[in-house]
C-alpha cells in the first residue's frame, strides 16, 4: 500500500474534500489499517460527492489494471477492477467485441461502473451495466473474500452493484461483452420540435435500434418547449463493414479553467440555437465511429474545466412513462429561470431490472442536465426540481448527486436501511454521511 499526495477529486469539482489518498498496488493484498474511515476511487468520473470522504481515505485502484482471462467462446471478460472502459475497448475492439453497455465516457473504471451500476444508450435492450456482471470478488475489511454472484452470497452481489462503493472493494469482475463486426456505427440524427414528437420517436426507435437518446434545448420557450436531436444507431451488419475507414484521434483538450461567466444563459441559449439548427435536412443519415457515437466529450480532454473554478452540478432523475408530462414542467421552469443546462440528455428507460439493491434506472423517462454553479440561485433551482421530482414519484441519480438532502435521498430510496446491512464498517463516503446523517 503507497501513500499519494496527489489531489483527488470529482468530476464536478464540488464540492472540495480533504482526504488522505492511498494507492492499491495488488489484489491480493489485504485492505490496509487505517485509523479512519475509507472509500475505493476509481477515475473519479462521478459527478459529486460519491467518490469522496472528506476527513477520510480513498483507496485508488488504478493500480488493478490487469486482464486475467477472456473466453472467446463466451465472450466472457474476466479484468480487475482498476481497468477502464477505455482500456477494454482499445483492446477487444480490434478483436470483435464490445462492452455490453457504457455510461457517456469510457474514462470509467470497471469497478466503478459496477459501484454505480451505470448505464447507456442501449438500456432498453441490455439493461444495466450490472445486469451484465456474472460475478466479481469483493474483499471486506476484515479480510474476508466475497464471491458475489446470483447464486453465490447474493446479498452482496445485489448490495455491490450500485451500492456506491460502501459495501467492501471489488478486485475483480467478469464482463459479458457483446459481438460486433466493425468499430463503425450506421447513425441517424432526427431533428425534433417538441416532447411528443420525441416520444413518438422514441417508442419507434425502441424497436429497431439497440441505442436510442436525445439532446434537448433547454432555453426553448412556447411552441419550441423541448425541442432538440434524437441519436439512435446500431452497430454495422457484417454486409455493410466499410472497404476503408479513418480512426478519428482526440485532438483538442481544454488547457485551462474559463472564466465563470463564460456560461450565461446567452452563451448557452446561442449554443443551444446553433446546435439544434446546424442539421441541413431533418434526418442525416451516416455511418460513424463509436467513438464520437458513444463518447462525444471524451474527445475533449478535461472538458469539465469550461465550467470554472467553481465547478457544476448534474442532475439526473427518472419519473415514469405515465408521468412523463412532468418533463414538460421541468423544462418551463428551467427555461423560466435563465439556468439553462448546457447539456440536456432525454432517454427513455426500458423493462430490464437491475441487479442492483440501490440501483437508479428503472422503467420510465430520465433527464440529464448540469448547471454551472452561481451561488444560490442555482441551488434553489435543484431544490424546487427535487420537489416535483419527488411529488411525481420519481428518483435522483446518486452518482451524479452533490446536494440532495437525506430527507428526498431517503424518500426516493426506502431500502436504504435494507442496503445498509451490507455496509461495510470501515466504509463510508461524504455522500452516504449527508444523505443519510450517519
Amino acid at each position: 500500500m503507497k501513500l499519494m499526495s496527489t489531489n483527488y477529486q470529482s468530476w464536478g469539482r464540488f464540492p472540495q474534500a480533504s482526504q488522505r489518498d492511498y494507492q492499491l498496488q495488488w489484489r491480493t493484498l489485504p485492505i490496509p489499517d487505517i485509523s479512519n474511515t475509507i472509500l475505493p476511487y476509481g477515475l473519479g468520473r462521478s459527478y459529486g460527492d460519491v467518490c469522496l470522504n472528506d476527513g477520510g481515505s480513498i483507496i485508488t485502484t488504478r493500480s488493478l489494471d490487469h486482464f486475467i482471462s477472456f473466453d472467446t467462446d463466451t465472450g466472457i471478460l474476466c479484468c480487475e477492477a482498476g481497468v477502464s472502459l477505455a482500456e477494454i475497448l482499445d483492446l477487444f475492439v480490434p478483436k470483435g467485441w464490445f462492452l455490453p453497455t457504457t455510461p457517456g465516457t469510457k474514462f470509467v473504471t470497471v469497478g466503478g461502473a459496477i459501484a454505480n451500476d451505470v448505464h447507456g444508450k442501449n438500456h432498453h435492450k441490455a439493461g444495466t451495466f450490472g445486469c451484465n456482471v456474472p460475478q466479481f470478488e469483493l474483499v471486506r475489511s476484515n479480510g474476508e473474500r466475497l464471491l458475489c454472484s446470483p447464486t453465490s452470497n447474493p446479498e452482496y452481489y445485489a448490495a455491490t452493484i450500485g451500492g456506491l462503493g460502501l459495501t467492501g472493494l471489488i478486485t475483480w469482475a467478469e464482463i459479458q461483452l457483446k459481438p460486433i463486426h466493425h468499430r463503425a456505427m450506421q447513425s441517424e440524427l432526427i431533428q425534433f420540435s417538441g416532447l411528443e414528437e420525441f416520444f413518438e420517436i422514441s417508442a419507434n426507435s425502441d424497436q429497431l435500434y439497440d441505442y436510442t437518446v436525445a439532446w434537448v434545448d433547454c432555453g426553448s420557450q412556447g411552441e419550441a418547449l423541448g425541442r432538440g436531436i434524437f441519436f439512435r444507431g446500431n452497430h454495422v451488419t457484417e454486409e455493410e463493414i466499410p472497404a476503408n475507414w479513418q480512426v478519428p484521434s482526440r485532438t483538442l483538450t481544454m488547457p485551462m479553467d474559463l472564466p465563470s461567466f463564460t456560461l450565461n444563459k446567452w452563451t448557452v441559449s446561442a449554443f443551444n440555437w446553433a446546435y439544434y439548427n446546424k442539421q441541413s435536412s431533418k434526418v442525416i443519415k451516416e455511418l460513424v465511429d463509436y467513438n464520437p457515437f458513444f463518447y462525444p466529450l471524451d474527445a475533449i480532454l478535461h472538458w469539465n474545466r469550461m465550467y470554472g473554478k467553481r465547478g457544476f452540478l448534474q442532475y439526473q432523475f427518472v419519473v415514469s412513462y405515465a408521468d412523463h408530462r412532468i418533463i414538460r414542467d421541468i423544462l418551463q421552469v428551467i427555461a423560466a429561470s435563465g439556468s439553462s443546462s448546457f447539456l440536456a440528455v432525454l432517454k427513455t428507460f426500458g423493462d430490464l431490472k437491475s441487479p442492483g439493491m440501490l440501483s437508479f434506472p428503472r422503467p420510465g423517462v430520465t433527464l440529464a442536465l448540469d448547471f454551472p454553479i452561481k451561488g444560490a440561485a442555482t441551488f434553489e433551482l435543484l431544490e424546487r426540481l427535487d420537489a416535483m421530482v419527488r411529488e411525481a414519484d420519481g428518483v435522483v441519480y446518486p452518482c451524479k448527486d452533490a446536494r440532495l438532502s437525506a430527507r428526498n435521498f431517503q424518500a426516493h430510496y426506502p431500502q436504504w436501511t435494507e442496503f445498509s446491512k451490507y455496509i461495510d464498517p470501515r466504509f463510508s463516503s461524504s455522500f452516504w454521511r449527508r444523505v443519510t446523517r450517519i
